[in-house]
């Protein structure tokens, strides 16, 4: 019998967590009726049968669905339309979700790296362990001109539907060959990190394992008497160095100039 009383418009509002204007605004709109009006002084009252009708709504509006569409649903409400609705919002929730996760760990690793250029002496050399990681690679050669680099790693984030260039971390790969027989600026390959890219036929992946790291500032004109230096350390304690150095800017977001640029380099340890 309780589930039959009337409750006032106030009083149903308050049941639902929302503003009892926009009980108001959905009975002009004709999306949400009171079930009674009193027509003496047009007070509006509602029963508890309305309560599942009325969370329907909230839950879409909570959704982003617009209320044409809502209005439409609920013309025509079942459960086929309902699922098929739903299906839909559960698909974009999830992009958002994952964008989010993306912008998450980016921001771990800009703070990361704020982090490292607190701490580091740029002049250690250390060793450190990474866990596996899969890179998008681009190949490039002394040939390519940095505009068309630019087209190729515009061309190949464009198939992974990033919002943003932040969404990801890019940098440049050096064979160890090359840098063995003091070829320091035989890049081969630009790399992009996405967050939560998962292993697949085409992409590279940067083994787990221990790493040399180093820090370069300044100009890339120096940067062979750094790999230099990494290749004397490497010497120096009987390490062998594999596959390829990883080199990307940690400092790009608090510089003005590019004699400020911080390159890290990692390279592999077998």
């Amino acid at each position: 019998m309780s589930k039959n009383k009337l409750l006032t418009i106030g009083q149903f509002a308050a049941l639902h967590g929302i503003n009892k204007k926009t009980l108001m605004w959905y009975d002009e709109i004709g999306l949400f009726k009171p079930a009674a009006v009193n027509p003496s002084n047009g007070y509006r009252y509602y029963n508890y049968h309305q309560s599942s009708i009325l969370e329907t709504i909230l839950l879409l509006r909570e959704l982003n669905v617009p209320i044409t569409e809502i209005q439409d649903f609920m013309k025509n409400r079942s459960a086929e339309n309902m699922k098929t609705l739903l299906e839909e919002k559960i698909a974009g929730l999830n992009l958002q979700m994952m964008h989010l996760q993306a912008v998450q760990k980016t921001l771990c690793s800009h703070y990361q790296n704020m982090s490292t250029l607190l701490t580091m002496d740029l002049s250690e050399i250390s060793i450190i362990k990474k866990e596996a990681h899969c890179l998008v690679t681009v190949d490039i050669n002394k040939d390519i001109s940095f505009e068309n680099e630019v087209e190729l790693i515009t061309a190949e984030t464009a198939k992974y539907s990033l919002g943003r260039l932040h969404d990801a971390s890019y940098g440049s790969m050096i064979p160890v060959s090359s840098l063995l027989r003091g070829s320091f600026d035989n890049y081969t390959k630009l790399f992009i990190e996405i967050p939560f890219l998962k292993q697949k036929k085409g992409l590279h992946t940067q083994p787990e394992g221990k790493y040399l790291r180093a820090f370069h500032k300044g100009s890339w004109d120096a940067i062979p008497l750094r790999y230099q230096a990494v290749l004397n350390y490497a010497d120096e304690n009987g390490l062998t160095l594999s596959g390829f150095s990883y080199e990307k800017g940690i400092n790009e977001t608090v510089i003005d100039k590019i004699d400020d640029y911080i390159v890290q380099i990692e390279i592999p340890i077998l």
